[in-house]
């Protein structure tokens, strides 16, 4: 009798810590993924109290392509010959050179603003990953934000001999996993509506990473939506990160693909965010300064300076087109400023010191110069002489063109008063018929607002 009782107690039991353990399976599991998909706020602020000044590297659009996806063929010099000025060609060595600048230098901090890829290649997200790793390795944090061309991206290809090919993309789970380690692991709080997080690099000074992209309808559609929006959740969750900044008592830069303000009369629909005004006030109404932005490819600031409180919007050229600028952000703990710059990427000095022997690369500046200049104007030609100009006229339209281009990219457009609007080229530019490329060129010698490379912003104003 007492056997049997035993036994039975016995089964009881094995069920009972079945059940437990299969109950506590189920919530460790559950807890797993929510983690895991809906990561939540971390009440860890930054750790770094120091009263050091700090240096923030800033970057944008490198555009990186896998060297796995190109065999530089036929199919590849075809695709980049009808881009838009892009140096895919050498992005590989414009990023190592890149990398090489900033080991040397050793900022604290290294921000990149969208578009890390060519089209979203889930090989090109993984390499570029690799290469931030290096760089997190030598001692400079990295947090990245995608651009319009990161995530579900259905023109991802690769190029082999006369073809290309579909290539891998991803999805935006796998944005934030690829990249964990820059930035999303260490944000102290996550929107679950996007891929923007904040984080506080240092406990002065914090960083809205924001992502302001349309991905969600890309490979249903079959092309990258290229504008920009922040959504009204994203919106509440903004409020709220600058109500904890404004508790803290922590200054905020915001971080975003898009632009924020306008950068050309002529270049906006597609580029400055489609909900500008509303954020333009929630960030002034909470002290927001200053925004880092891409997207547009040149180098340009702007501001509402007619404001009492101005916001800037400095959208950074393009790390992967002419002239390769980035950013070098300086921030001063005791005065509680910014000071902004920029320099180019050293490209030929990396070629020399690492005895690679192309030629192009060891005369870079030269090279790619004359690249981005032929890129700008090649299919204008085209357009000219069927509109009936000599040969001569157009050389001179196609010279003036593109000095305008070239300093418009590199923020030198303030340049332009002293050499080119008394020229024969500049003339017949501005007596073309009403156009897109006579508004390009008028916009390009109007843009007088405010030096386009160098920038002080007192927080204490």
């Amino acid at each position: 009798m007492n056997y049997t009782i035993n036994k039975r107690k016995t089964r009881n039991l094995v069920r009972f810590l079945t059940v437990f353990l299969m109950v506590l399976l189920l919530i460790l599991l559950a807890r797993y993924f929510y983690f895991l998909y809906f990561p939540k706020d971390n009440t860890q602020y930054s750790r770094n109290n120091s009263d050091k000044d700090q240096t923030f590297y800033i970057a944008s659009d490198v555009h990186y392509l896998s060297e796995k996806l190109t065999d530089h063929g036929i199919a590849f010099e075809k695709y980049i010959s009808s881009g838009d000025g892009k140096q895919l060609n050498y992005i590989d060595s414009i990023l190592k050179a890149f990398i090489t600048d900033i080991k040397k230098t050793k900022p604290d901090f290294l921000i990149i603003s969208g578009d890390l890829t060519n089209n979203g290649e889930k090989e090109s997200h993984l390499d570029l990953s690799r290469n931030l790793k290096t760089i997190e390795k030598n001692g400079t944090s990295v947090f990245v934000i995608p651009g319009n061309h990161d995530i579900n991206n259905p023109w991802a290809r690769q190029f082999k001999g006369e073809k290309q090919y579909l290539a891998d993309c991803i999805f935006d789970k796998d944005f934030s996993k690829i990249y964990a380690d820059f930035g999303y692991d260490e944000a102290i709080s996550r929107d679950e509506e996007s891929l923007s997080y904040l984080a506080a690099p240092t406990d002065k000074l914090w960083l809205l990473m924001l992502d302001t992209n349309k991905y969600k309808d890309n490979l249903s559609v079959g092309i990258p939506s290229a504008d920009g929006l922040i959504k009204q959740g994203t919106y509440d969750w903004i409020l709220k990160c600058l109500e904890s900044a404004k508790k803290h008592g922590s200054e905020v830069i915001a971080v975003m693909h898009h632009n924020i303000l306008d950068h050309s009369e002529v270049i906006r629909d597609g580029y400055t965010l489609n909900n500008h005004g509303q954020i333009s006030i929630l960030f002034k109404e909470y002290q927001v300064q200053l925004v880092l932005s891409g997207h547009i490819h040149v180098q340009d600031i702007s501001s509402d300076h007619k404001a009492i409180n101005p916001l800037y919007d400095i959208a950074s050229g393009a790390l992967s087109v002419y002239p390769f600028h980035y950013g070098i952000l300086k921030y001063y703990v005791k005065s509680n400023s910014l000071k902004y710059f920029t320099k180019t990427v050293d490209v030929e000095n990396w070629a020399k010191n690492n005895h690679i022997k192309d030629k192009n690369l060891l005369n870079f500046n030269r090279f790619s110069k004359e690249y981005f200049g032929n890129a700008s104007s090649a299919k204008i030609s085209k357009s000219l002489q069927e509109s009936g100009y000599t040969n001569n006229q157009i050389k001179r339209m196609l010279d003036i063109l593109k000095t305008l281009n070239i300093r418009y990219f590199s923020g030198t457009e303030n340049l332009n008063e002293k050499d080119l609007l008394h020229s024969e080229g500049y003339r017949l530019l501005t007596e073309l018929p009403d156009s897109f490329l006579k508004s390009y060129v008028t916009s390009i010698i109007s843009d007088k607002d405010i030096y386009d490379n160098e920038l002080t912003v007192d927080f204490n104003d």
